[in-house]
């Protein structure tokens, strides 16, 4: 039975209405379980999408606590349905209960199909994948000190896939127990990863993970596509979105998870169609479920290595020696966080430095003194919503005016919500102990104190991958069009090969413009395939 309630607030649970049911009870199975039945367990690897005739269903944590329960018209499952990913949560029956089943592929099909339930299921899915990220102790596991790059690299991936996890640093937890876990291990063998179930990895890369939880798709060792999206942000999604609808065998690959920059967004104000706002995951989450519609192909994390084009045809090259052979490639991999110059940012990323602020980093934030750092709208919405959680945050920024580089309505919303923003600022030096930050330096002099940090201070293109054969300009940001020496204004200099979103020279950093490029490109390959 389940145990005393978990101290986390489960976000509301939706109702599916009569005609909605009866759709449901047309396609799925009837069933019944008794009191104290499982539905499904964690680490289970397939389980239906449940909806309730008659009595109740507790959702419960690992070790037994209770999250939330579910009555009469509510249903059961999220984000992991639609995903494939093992489930974090056990399903137990509290009454005697009366349901229907729906295979997750059928329920794919008709989220494809049926836009009020869509609504329905996917906003509930995505708000109950945030919540479970505030749950402690849910989800992966990961045992590793922070002085290992590769168990850093394991939560980053956690972070990045929005994936509920716990990290345990036996450098900084002060648990015996923990630091018996990886007494002995070498460099090689850090992180130790536990997945939902209980199965341990030693080692293993992000992508070895990913496939475990059932995420990832397995490449074969050689793929032969028509379009190769490299890169699932914004732009790389509206590629996979038109060119998979337009009868393109569509493949998109990333290195890290599934939205890009605009993926970790709070809320994303200005994009067409959504007048209260859409947070980068329901963004990112319609935009894959609607690419899969279409038979597009999501395979992550591998990473690009090289592209070589001969004749008509590219070759991209993967870690783990996977290779893709594309008739036309899209080259839409964004652009990487830029870092603060000052010595030992290191020793605090991953603790009281972020680059990105999520549910798990806003609870953990609380009440305490924060600073966002950066001036465009990715800082002023992180700064937003964290001071919407309690947290006291001020907003630095380099300039003399925030409203250079920021939307008037953001600069609205920080004055709205508490957030004080401090102009001509820059952070020359960092002070803690332990990875945990107490106060920063100026370089005017001034010293802060502050226990987090949020970054958001623009972004690299990630080109580094392509060598000398695309045109870049002097920052590596790829030329495209004109400026290439081509007519298309999504075309390099490379025939074939495309580029857009933040990756592209001269492109507007916004969301929907990436989106519109990347819809945009599907038109220019076909016809240079015509």
């Amino acid at each position: 039975m389940p145990q005393p309630s978990s101290p986390i607030e489960p976000p509301p649970s939706p109702t599916l209405s009569a005609s909605q049911v009866s759709t449901l009870r047309e396609l799925g199975e009837q069933r019944t379980a008794e009191t104290g039945e499982l539905l499904y367990r964690v680490g289970d690897r397939d389980y239906p999408f449940i909806v309730i005739l008659e009595g109740e269903v507790t959702i419960l944590d690992s070790t037994g606590n209770e999250i939330v329960r579910h009555g009469a018209s509510g249903f059961l499952g999220e984000l992991n349905l639609l995903s494939g990913q093992t489930v974090f949560v056990t399903a137990v029956v509290t009454e005697p209960l009366r349901y229907i089943a729906v295979p997750r592929e059928m329920l794919r099909t008709l989220l494809y199909e049926d836009g009020p339930l869509s609504d329905v299921v996917l906003s509930a899915f995505i708000a109950r994948r945030e919540g479970l990220q505030r749950v402690p102790g849910l989800g992966l596991e990961i045992v590793g000190p922070h002085s290992s790059r590769a168990t850093v690299r394991m939560v980053d991936f956690a972070r990045s896939n929005r994936l509920p996890f716990a990290w345990r640093d036996p450098e900084r937890d002060g648990d015996p127990t923990v630091a018996a876990l990886v007494e002995g291990l070498d460099e090689a063998e850090l992180p130790l990863v536990r997945l939902p179930g209980g199965t341990a990895l030693l080692g293993p890369a992000p992508g070895e993970v990913s496939r475990a939880l059932g995420i990832g798709l397995e490449l074969a060792p050689r793929e032969e596509v028509d379009l190769l999206a490299v890169g699932a942000g914004p732009a790389g999604l509206g590629a996979a979105v038109y060119g998979a609808s337009e009868g393109l065998n569509t493949l998109v690959i990333d290195s890290a998870g599934l939205g890009g920059q605009a993926g970790a967004s709070r809320r994303i104000e200005n994009y067409l169609g959504f007048p209260a706002g859409i947070s980068g995951t329901e963004l990112t989450s319609r935009a894959v479920t609607q690419a899969r519609k279409f038979e597009a192909r999501f395979a992550t994390p591998y990473r690009a290595l090289s592209l070589e084009s001969e004749d008509g045809r590219h070759l991209v090259r993967l870690e783990d020696d996977h290779e893709i052979a594309a008739r036309a490639v899209l080259i839409a991999t964004g652009a990487q966080y830029r870092r603060l110059p000052v010595e030992d940012l290191d020793q605090y990323e991953g603790i009281s430095i972020f680059y990105a602020a999520g549910p798990p980093e806003a609870q953990l934030c609380g009440a305490a003194r924060v600073a966002v750092v950066g001036g465009g709208n990715s800082a002023g919405q992180a700064a937003v919503w964290l001071s919407r959680g309690g947290a006291l945050v001020t907003l630095l920024h380099r300039r003399a005016d925030v409203r250079e580089t920021m939307s008037d309505y953001l600069v609205r919303e920080l004055d709205r919500f508490g957030v004080a923003v401090r102009d001509s600022s820059e952070i020359a030096a960092l002070h803690g102990t332990s990875g945990e930050l107490e106060a920063v330096t100026l370089t005017d002099g001034a010293q802060l104190r502050f226990s987090y940090l949020f970054l958001f201070l623009g972004a690299l293109p990630c080109t580094d991958w392509l060598a000398g054969g695309v045109a870049r300009d002097g920052d590596g940001f790829i030329l495209t069009g004109p400026a290439a020496g081509v007519a298309s204004h999504l075309e390099t200099n490379v025939p074939g090969v495309f580029a857009a979103g933040d990756v592209r020279s001269g492109s507007t950093k916004r969301c929907a413009t990436a989106v519109g490029e990347g819809a945009s490109a599907v038109q220019l390959i076909h016809a240079y395939l015509a």
